[in-house]
C-alpha cells in the first residue's frame, strides 16, 4: 500500500528538494500509522493461569511464537492456529500431559490434551470392543501421571459332552429271603450336551455360565430286587429255614385235659406236626398258622380267660409235660393268617 502511495504522489509532487520532504513525510507517517494499527493485545490462557501480551502478529501461531510460548503437536489451540488475530483476542492453551494406558498386554505412553479418557481413546484411534473394560470410569479426567488398562473381553460358546448318571430303584420281592439281593436290570449312564459360555479377560479365563443343555441319550435305571421274606434258620446249617410275616416276644403257659377249642376242634399236641394253642384273637386272629420257639408249628385255635395280650397258652399232652414247660418267655412266628394257608 505504501509503494502504490509513492507512485501516485511521484505523479502529483516534482522532484524538487522540497517536495521530496513532503513526500518522505508522507510516507513515513503512513508506516508508523501501519505498524500502530498492526499491534494488538492478546490475553493468552495457558492450562486456566492468564498473561496478556503484546503482538504485531496476524495469526494466532505468529503470536505465541512471537512470545516464546513453545507448543506440543498434542497441545490443545483454540482458536486455531491460523486464525487471524484480533486486538483483545483470547487464546487458550491447553498443555499435553502424559499418561500410560496398558492394552493388549502391552504399556503406552500417550502425550495427550484431552478432557477425558473416552476422548482421549477417541483422539488416539484406541478402539473398545463391545465387551471391552476399562480399569477406571470412561469420563475420568485426565491427568498428568495418569494410569489405567484396557481389559479386553472375548466370549465364545464351548459344548461338553457330560454323562447322565442313572438311578437305581430297589423293587420288594416277597418271594426272596431278607437280606438277599438280585438285579433285574443293569444301569448303562446316559448323555447330554452342555453349551457352555466362557469368559475371558486380557486371554484369562474369568467365568463359565451354562446357556443350554440336550439330552442326547437317556440313561437306563438299575433294577434291583430285594427280599422282603422274613426267616429264621431251624437248624444249625440252615438247611431248614422257617418264613413267617410277623415275630412278637410272648409269655407262653401250658393247659392239658382235651375237650373242644374256642373253635370248636379238639386239642392237641404232635411234636412232629401242627399243635394247638390258646391266645388273644385281637393279638393273634384265630385260625393263624404260627411257629413258637420251643414248641413247633401249631393253630391258634383256643382262647382262655387269663390268656389277654401277648400271653399265649400251648397245649400239652400231659400235666407232667405242663409242669416241665412252666411259664416262658418265648417268640411267636406269625407264619400264615387265615385264608393264607
Amino acid at each position: 500500500m505504501v509503494e502504490k502511495f509513492k507512485v501516485n504522489a511521484k505523479r502529483v509532487f516534482s522532484n524538487g528538494p522540497k517536495a521530496k520532504i513532503v513526500l518522505f513525510l508522507i510516507v513515513a507517517s503512513m508506516l508508523i500509522l501501519t505498524i500502530y494499527n498492526m499491534k494488538k493485545t492478546v490475553i493468552v490462557r495457558i492450562d486456566g493461569e492468564e498473561q496478556s501480551i503484546l503482538t504485531y502478529a496476524g495469526t494466532v501461531k505468529g503470536a505465541l511464537q512471537g512470545s516464546n510460548i513453545s507448543l506440543s503437536s498434542k497441545d490443545k489451540v483454540e482458536p486455531g492456529l491460523d486464525t487471524m488475530l484480533n486486538d483483545n483476542e483470547v487464546i487458550t492453551v491447553k498443555k499435553a500431559v502424559p499418561v500410560e494406558v496398558t492394552v493388549d498386554g502391552k504399556d503406552q505412553k500417550i502425550e495427550t490434551a484431552e478432557s477425558n479418557i473416552n476422548d482421549m481413546l477417541a483422539a488416539e484411534n484406541i478402539q473398545l470392543g463391545d465387551d471391552d473394560k476399562l480399569s477406571v470410569d470412561a469420563d475420568t479426567p485426565i491427568t498428568e501421571g495418569l494410569k489405567f488398562k484396557i481389559i479386553r473381553v472375548q466370549t465364545k460358546d464351548v459344548v461338553e459332552t457330560k454323562t447322565l448318571d442313572f438311578d437305581t430303584i430297589v423293587k420288594n420281592d416277597d418271594n426272596m429271603d431278607k437280606g438277599f439281593t438280585k438285579t433285574v436290570q443293569e444301569g448303562t449312564p446316559g448323555e447330554k450336551e452342555v453349551t457352555v459360555r466362557v469368559s475371558y479377560e486380557d486371554g484369562v479365563e474369568v467365568s463359565r455360565k451354562t446357556v443350554s443343555e440336550k439330552v442326547t441319550k437317556e440313561p437306563t435305571n438299575k433294577i434291583v430286587s430285594e427280599g422282603t421274606r422274613n426267616f429264621i434258620a431251624l437248624s444249625r446249617g440252615g438247611d431248614t429255614k422257617l418264613y413267617y410275616q410277623k415275630v412278637m416276644s410272648v409269655k407262653a403257659s401250658a393247659y392239658t385235659g382235651g375237650g373242644t377249642t374256642a373253635t370248636g376242634t379238639t386239642p392237641r399236641r404232635n411234636p412232629s406236626g401242627i399243635s394247638t394253642i390258646a391266645v388273644d384273637p385281637r393279638i393273634v386272629p384265630l385260625g393263624s398258622k404260627v411257629y413258637v420257639e420251643g414248641y413247633g408249628y401249631a393253630i391258634a385255635e383256643d382262647t382262655g380267660g387269663a390268656i389277654k395280650n401277648n400271653k399265649i397258652d400251648i397245649y400239652m399232652n400231659s400235666n407232667r409235660e405242663c409242669y416241665s414247660w412252666g411259664v416262658r418267655s418265648v417268640n411267636l412266628y406269625v407264619v400264615a393268617y387265615p385264608g393264607q394257608w
